[in-house]
């Protein structure tokens, strides 16, 4: 259950869903409660992940047309070699 392209699976949303699905209607098993929150743990590391890499992709502008992109963004971006200014 890798992500493509930072991407979070599809199975690993299904089986989140399936799970929960499960949960309302008839309860789960010690074993799918420990999946449960397993998978839910996976998912949030993935997300963070790949909101983290979208936020520090930012160039923010003003409405004149002048980069205020944040410091500590550019720093990261310059670390990464995505600046060279």
């Amino acid at each position: 259950m890798e992500a493509n392209n930072g991407a979070i699976p599809q199975e690993l949303i299904d089986r989140i869903n399936e799970l929960s699905k499960k949960k309302k209607e008839s309860g789960l098993t010690a074993e799918e409660t420990k999946e449960q929150e397993k998978l839910r743990k996976k998912y949030l590391k993935m997300f963070r992940e790949n909101f983290r890499s979208q936020v520090e992709m930012l160039q923010v502008y003003d409405k004149d047309g002048n980069e205020v992109t944040p410091d500590k963004v550019k720093d990261i971006q310059r670390e990464r070699g995505l600046r060279d200014d």
